[in-house]
């Protein structure tokens, strides 16, 4: 006759081990920053673009004019980084001044 154990084998406990959990609020969010882009378009003046970067981040003249520049050679230019919500605002900003702006995951 073969007896049943529930739980042991040879006097050893085969319960699975406690398996410590971290809590909801400890779970780590990858931390990838948000980037706002300005693409080049054949509506506004290389002027208004730098001056637009100058007014809205504070950017000084030469950093301006050097993103500008990059929106006019390359199509786009990063132009803030930063969290999601920052990022939606600045895009909506852009929008204002009357630029194409879009918002993705720095990589």
């Amino acid at each position: 006759m073969v007896s049943s154990v529930s739980g042991t084998m040879g006097g050893v406990s085969i319960a699975p081990a406690e398996v410590e959990r971290p809590e909801a609020e400890t779970l780590a969010v990858p931390d990838v920053p948000w980037v706002t882009v300005v693409w080049n378009d054949p509506v506004n003046l290389m002027t208004y673009v730098a001056f637009v970067f100058q007014e809205y981040f504070g950017y000084d003249r030469a950093t301006a004019e050097e993103l500008m520049l990059q929106v006019h050679e390359e199509g786009r230019s990063a132009v803030s980084n930063g969290s999601r919500e920052e990022m939606e605002r600045d895009v909506a900003a852009m929008h204002g001044y009357g630029l194409w702006a879009t918002m993705q995951q720095d990589r």
